[in-house]
């Protein structure tokens, strides 16, 4: 247990980005950390970002051995004025993923996980050993598995985070975009769990088949004709002043806006040049669109855009509620807060040139397992 590999992405200067497998020493944990053996990995959206650094996958090429696989690709100019911080960095990659305790510190909370399945999060999971802080880790129940536990953070917390958001800020029902992906089926579940009013935003036919076959009540397909209007309506029925928007870039964030303004104007008995004073808010918190992000004011002046990232949340509600949303996590995992992957790969595996195409397309439906010892 002196070294294992670790998954790693370097962008150079000249603006080409590596992959790579890197033989890393394992630390001996401090008083306050933990070793954990990693047996499962997500592939998420958020994972993409620090790994393919933005790089045109139709330039890349593979190179190397089968088990020690190397990807190189050319990364466009303008995002590499994004990147000056890391270039000439080897990174590590992997927000979170789950595995047993092999090796703890002294403190009475790190030896408590010792031989434990856990979870965790805080980066570098892309390997078969992580050194981290016991705090990091979630103990997983008796019968949870290590692949049953590996997302048990990123999308279960952000939906948690997302409801949390809407009772501390005074809303009661939200719209989301996206809204067909592991983290929108898992906020689905979520909301019937709590009897929250959701409307779901989806961009083709079969994604809102897959939300109405999970019990969906609001689907609305933003490729509609009638888009604005079935928007509208499922907004003036749910009352939603709260959304999240994945996308980023582009009009949604706008139009969710005035479909809100729209509904709340219904309600006013006088003309008020100053719209409605019903707040709205949208929260970007993804970027599957990279174009700028472009709103038309026609929803008066009670309304805000901002960013929301889980990590911001949590330093801003503390660890008393972190801890109490990770324990529900636990409790649900099989259930509530379920991940369901269709494929799993080595990590060598994860630099099969194919593969990386495959999971860096974010298909609706597509989830990714690294199993870091296959």
């Amino acid at each position: 247990m002196t070294t294992g590999l670790q998954l790693r992405s370097l962008v150079s200067d000249d603006g080409t980005l590596e992959l790579s497998l890197q033989e890393v020493s394992v630390p001996e944990p401090g008083p306050g950390e933990v070793v954990v053996k990693l047996d499962a990995a997500p592939i998420n959206p958020s994972d993409l970002a620090l790994l393919t650094a933005m790089a045109d996958l139709d330039t890349a090429t593979q190179s190397g051995s089968a088990e020690r696989p190397v990807i190189t690709a050319t990364i466009p100019e303008g995002a590499m004025r994004l990147l000056a911080g890391r270039v000439g960095q080897s990174l590590p990659v992997g927000n979170e993923g789950a595995g047993e305790v092999v090796a703890a510190g002294s403190s009475d909370a790190a030896q408590a996980l010792l031989g434990r399945t856990v979870g965790l999060f805080g980066g570098e999971t892309y390997g078969q050993y992580r050194c981290i802080n016991a705090m990091q880790c979630l103990p997983l129940e008796a019968g949870t598995s290590a692949v049953d536990g590996a997302s048990c953070f990123v999308n279960p917390m952000t939906a948690l985070g997302m409801v949390e958001t809407l009772r501390r800020e005074g809303h009661t029902a939200l719209v989301h975009t996206a809204a067909a992906s592991n983290l929108g089926q898992m906020l689905n579940r979520l909301c019937q769990a709590d009897d929250i009013a959701l409307v779901n935003v989806v961009r083709r036919a079969e994604q809102e088949a897959i939300l109405r076959d999970l019990g969906a009540r609001y689907v609305v397909n933003s490729s509609s004709e009638d888009f604005f209007s079935e928007l509208t309506e499922a907004i003036a029925e749910t009352g939603a002043t709260l959304a999240f928007d994945a996308t980023g870039g582009g009009k949604l964030a706008s139009q969710i806006l005035t479909c809100m303004e729209t509904a709340a104007a219904r309600k006013m008995t006088e003309y008020n040049r100053y719209g409605s004073d019903t707040y709205k808010q949208v929260y970007i918190y993804g970027a599957l669109d990279m174009s700028p992000t472009v709103i038309q004011r026609s929803f008066g002046f009670a309304w805000g855009v901002g960013g929301w990232l889980l990590p911001q949340f949590l330093a801003k509600v503390g660890i008393e509620k972190m801890l109490e949303m990770r324990a529900r996590v636990a409790r649900d995992i099989h259930t509530t807060f379920a991940s369901h992957y269709t494929s799993e790969v080595s990590l060598a595996g994860a630099l099969d040139l194919d593969t990386l195409r495959r999971y860096s397309r974010q298909a609706t439906g597509e989830k990714f397992l690294i199993r870091p010892w296959q």
